[in-house]
Formats: structure tokens, C-alpha cells, sequence
């Protein structure tokens, strides 16, 4: 049986077909790249099996097969995140998350043996693309639900200025200067907002970038942020993230 892995982490294609040995399975070719990888199956016959990393230094590997026609099985090997993945389980197609684990590989190859050397499925690669470009997008919050006495309100994430923990409490600060408590903490909170928009700043402040007014040095190589919205108390970037706050701003 012809195996072969694209992988560009040489040390992680070498641990891939050691793993493989252990289970009977010889890899006779390992890739390295998306140019690589399409002239070695432009002049080779199509192997049985392919063990695919997604992210190659020179791109994407779907592009080999935007090139070269085959019809190989196929187990991703790939660092993306759960939300990535579930798309390419329900196409049939398996995968594994890196770093490989050993009982993983196993059932890989088990499915492998028992359903796809049977049914030796067509793989639709551009599909797979469109998963990456679209579906594996992370959504982030674009509004919240703020309970105010027998109401709720909606608040969008662009009338936020900030968010900010005070007596054990969270609370965001609209643009027109309104502070309204919320049921989540700034650590949650972090996962949820749209980094390119909100920065934690310190242990109990994240800000909306839209609303910086003004940054003045500090003591300690700190910095101090001045928002157009907030009075509460100073909010001061904590010296371990000044570094990402000004990338962050650039």
C-alpha cells in the first residue's frame, strides 16, 4: 500500500511515520511543501492514503490538488481549532489535531481500513478551502442583553466603550457614558469580543479602540488611556502587556 505525508515540520513527518510503522503501515514518500507535492503527483501514481497537513510554508496544501487530479484517501493533520474541524468530519474525511495522538492515529486508520479502501470517497478540496476561508471564522459578540429594572436592552458591541470589574462585579460604559452591570466575566469576555476591536489592558479593564481619545506615558513604562466615554477611575496598561497594546493600536 502507497502512503505518503505532506508535511512541512520535517521533526513532525518523521514522528508521523514512526507512529505509522508501529501500526504495519510503511510511508514511502514525505512532502514538504505545495510545490513539492505537485510535482511528485504529477509524476507519480495516486497513493492509497494521504496523510495532509493544511497549512504548508508555501501555502494552503489544497493547492496541490487544484493541480493534480487524484482520488487518494485522506486523514488531515492540522493544528485548527474544534470549530474547523467539525466541517471536515461531517464530509466524511477524519482528521487528526496535533499533536498527534497515538490512540487517535489508530482509529484513523481503522476507519481508513474498514470504510475507505471500500468506498474510496471522492474528496472535494474546494469545498474544504470554503470551510477555511468562511465556516472557520470565529463569531464574535455583536451585541449584548442588559437587564435594566423590568427591561431588557439591547446594547451594540460599537456603543461600547468598555468593559470593567469593580467589587467583584462586571460592567460596560456606553459611548454616551452609561454604565450598565453584565453577567459575564472579563474572562469570558475576552473569548467573545473581536480582538482586532478590544484590548484587555489590565486585570480589570478591556477597551474598544474606537474609543481611545488619548495614551500618555505613565510611570514604570505603563501607560495611561484616556477614553472619550469613561470617568470611572484611571485605566492604566499594566507594564507585561504594553508591548501587545501598542502593537495591538499600530
Amino acid at each position: 500500500m502507497e502512503i505518503v505525508i505532506v508535511e512541512d515540520e520535517k521533526p513532525a513527518a518523521r514522528r508521523l511515520q514512526r507512529m505509522l510503522k508501529k501500526l504495519d503501515l510503511e510511508v514511502n514518500t514525505m512532502l514538504h511543501s505545495v510545490k513539492e507535492g505537485i510535482a511528485w503527483f504529477k509524476e507519480n501514481p495516486e497513493p492509497n492514503l494521504v496523510f495532509l497537513d493544511i497549512q504548508l510554508s508555501d501555502g494552503i496544501s489544497f493547492e496541490i490538488f487544484e493541480k493534480v487530479k487524484i482520488n487518494s484517501a485522506v486523514i488531515f493533520t492540522t493544528a485548527y481549532d474544534e470549530y474547523a474541524l467539525k466541517a471536515f468530519k461531517l464530509n466524511s474525511v477524519d482528521y487528526l489535531l496535533k499533536p498527534i495522538d497515538v490512540e487517535e492515529l489508530e482509529n484513523a486508520v481503522n476507519k481508513f481500513r474498514e470504510n475507505y479502501q471500500k468506498n474510496n470517497p471522492q474528496i472535494d478540496f474546494n469545498a474544504f478551502r470554503r470551510i477555511l476561508e468562511t465556516g472557520s471564522k470565529p463569531e464574535y459578540k455583536t451585541r449584548f442583553t442588559i437587564q435594566v429594572g423590568q427591561h431588557l436592552k439591547i446594547i451594540s458591541t460599537n456603543e461600547i466603550c468598555c468593559f470593567y470589574s469593580e467589587n467583584k462585579a462586571t460592567y460596560l460604559t456606553t459611548t454616551s457614558g452609561r454604565n450598565y452591570p453584565v453577567d459575564v466575566s472579563l474572562e469570558n469576555l475576552e473569548k467573545d469580543l473581536d480582538p482586532g476591536k478590544f484590548f484587555r489592558i489590565n486585570r480589570k479593564s478591556i477597551l474598544n479602540i474606537d474609543c481611545i481619545e488619548d495614551i500618555i506615558s505613565y510611570t514604570n513604562s505603563r501607560l495611561e488611556v484616556k477614553l472619550k466615554a469613561f470617568t470611572e477611575f484611571q485605566l492604566i496598561v499594566s507594564r507585561e502587556r504594553v508591548k501587545d497594546f501598542k502593537n495591538w493600536i499600530s
